[in-house]
C-alpha cells in the first residue's frame, strides 16, 4: 500500500516531530511495509475457523487451596533480626 511523503510529514507535524529528509524516506518505506502486512493479514481466509480456537471453554485454573509450604521457625533462623515472628528490617521510608 502506498503512502506519500506528505502524509508522513503531516503525521510528524501532528506528533510534533522534526524529521530529516532521510528519516522521512525511511518512515515512508517502513509505513508502507506495515500497511502492506496489515492488508495481507486482513485478507487471510478465516472461513471455518473458530474464534476461540485452542480453548475448551473450561476453567484451567487450579483449585484455591491453603497449604502449609514452609516452617516459619526455619525461615526466621535466616533473619538477622526478628520481631513477633516476622523479619525485622531497617526503616526505608522517612
Amino acid at each position: 500500500m502506498k503512502i506519500s511523503r506528505e502524509e508522513i510529514i503531516h503525521i510528524a507535524k501532528l506528533a510534533n516531530l522534526n524529521l530529516t529528509d532521510a528519516e522521512i524516506d525511511k518512515y515512508t518505506n517502513d509505513m508502507e511495509d506495515i500497511l502492506t502486512f496489515a492488508n495481507t493479514v486482513n485478507n487471510v481466509n478465516t472461513d471455518g475457523v473458530d474464534e476461540a480456537i485452542g480453548t475448551d471453554n473450561h476453567n484451567v485454573f487450579r483449585k484455591d487451596e491453603v497449604k502449609e509450604c514452609f516452617d516459619r521457625d526455619e525461615l526466621l533462623k535466616n533473619a538477622p533480626s526478628q520481631d513477633e515472628g516476622m523479619f525485622r528490617i531497617p526503616k526505608v521510608i522517612n
